[in-house]
């Protein structure tokens, strides 16, 4: 069967079409069988009468089943009000085969929105039904205009991708706990981030490189948030004079990918304009302050914090992004370059309505100083020799973000949880399907 998807039956508006999907929708009505079949694509009615050969077969229906058809296009009559004018069509079946027949009785809605937080869990054990709901699938649909963007300035810039891998000999960043694996004879961890094997690719002379990779965080969250893997967009690049370089690099990423969703999907959202608003954590704590907002920890902002300064910067200056640099070095890696004679360094991090989306920072390259700082931190050299070694035969100045697609996709749609925009989400408790 040449098959063509629903939208483009609509287009053809006339004929015979063959068409293919699940059955949203079922109605039985004085000799006549209605369907609302669904794809990618869109929705479309059937109508199937007696005189149709697979007429009996479709009373066999069920909710979801898979059905393949082929019919004759004609005009939808319009709804009584409907003064639009816009044409809508249904198809006169004619023939009926059933590829997949449903299971009666589904253990979640489809053809209705279930969003009680309470039904989450159960929602995400059968997350393949879940997801056949079309707002369900547009999230997808974002992620991938909205990397598309992202790759296409990557071009331009001309940034070549990396793979590296999962598997670590230890960990990769400080503050966060990690996942231990039995390796062999040995210990290993789940990578937190690319970060080590980024700056690997700056000592050998890519330049500019960007990934696309599992992370994973072994933190006891039972947010909102916070997932235990997620996906991280990530990218590093040589040759800046600040950490302002790399904000200025993130602002063109995204711009191009806010672009790349608002024409590709025809979605009513901001494209942000650019600069985007900088402010230091001093600053972003004067203006909470000033708003009554009390801080829990002077090196860090709370999510509450988070929340409010996003707030304040939409009213003040009708933008949803700010980027807050200049943290104290007690609450920043140990790999972070800092000002010289003083104990901040030169990262950033990127909110976004509310919520962290990228930390960043210009990287500390010079060997002494990087031993330095990782004994600051009660880090063993021993174990960072490897990373360490990276710096010792040459490395320009460079620096680099870790980016979370999935919290931007959650602010992007207003989602409840970032778990929603996650395909599979991985969470303390969960680990299926």
């Amino acid at each position: 069967m040449a098959r063509i998807k629903i939208t483009q039956a609509k287009e053809q508006a006339q004929g015979v079409v063959n068409l293919a999907g699940w059955v949203r929708n079922l109605r039985a009505h004085k000799g006549l069988v209605f369907i609302d079949l669904r794809d990618i694509s869109g929705q479309m009615q059937l109508v199937i009468t007696e005189s149709c050969q697979d007429f009996i077969e479709a009373q066999k229906l069920t909710l979801e089943s898979v059905i393949e058809i082929s019919g004759t296009l004609q005009e939808k009559p319009a709804k009584k009000g409907d003064l639009s004018g816009i044409k809508d069509f249904e198809v006169s079946v004619e023939n009926l085969n059933i590829l997949s027949l449903a299971q009666e009785g589904l253990p979640i809605p489809v053809l209705t929105k279930a969003d009680n937080e309470a039904d989450i869990d159960l929602r995400f054990d059968y997350r393949w039904l879940d997801l056949r709901q079309e707002e369900k699938q547009l999230i997808f649909k974002v992620w991938s205009k909205l990397e598309e963007g992202f790759r296409e300035e990557f071009s331009r810039q001309e940034f070549t991708q990396i793979y590296t891998p999962c598997l670590m000999s230890t960990a990769s960043e400080t503050g966060s706990d990690v996942f231990e694996v039995k390796y062999f004879d040995k210990k290993a961890y789940l990578s937190q981030s690319p970060q080590f094997y980024k700056q690997m690719a700056i000592a050998s002379g890519l330049e500019r490189v960007f990934m696309v990779g599992p992370v994973f965080r072994a933190e006891k969250s039972f947010t909102n948030r916070h997932v235990t893997e997620f996906t991280g967009w990530d990218f590093e690049f040589a040759y800046i004079n600040s950490h302002q370089d790399i904000m200025d690099m993130e602002e063109k990423l995204l711009v191009s990918g806010f672009k790349k969703v608002k024409d590709g999907l025809a979605l009513e959202i901001d494209v942000p304009g650019t600069p985007f608003p900088r402010f230091t954590l001093v600053e972003v704590k004067e203006k909470l302050k000033a708003k009554g907002v009390i801080s829990e920890k002077e090196n860090d902002l709370s999510p509450e914090e988070e929340r409010e300064i996003c707030k304040i910067i939409k009213e003040e200056l009708n933008h949803d992004f700010i980027f807050v640099t200049d943290y104290p070095a007690d609450g920043r890696a140990f790999y972070h370059m800092r000002y010289p004679k003083t104990n901040t360094t030169m990262s950033f991090d990127l909110l976004y309505r509310g919520v962290e989306v990228t930390t960043g920072a210009q990287r500390e390259h010079r060997v002494d100083i990087l031993e330095k700082q990782a004994l600051e931190k009660g880090m063993k050299l021993e174990e960072l020799k490897d990373y360490i070694n990276f710096f010792r035969f040459g490395c320009p100045p460079h620096g680099g973000v870790g980016i979370g697609p999935a919290r931007l996709v959650m602010k992007l749609l207003s989602l409840d949880n970032v778990k929603e925009a996650c395909f599979l989400p991985r969470d303390v408790k969960r680990l299926t399907p």
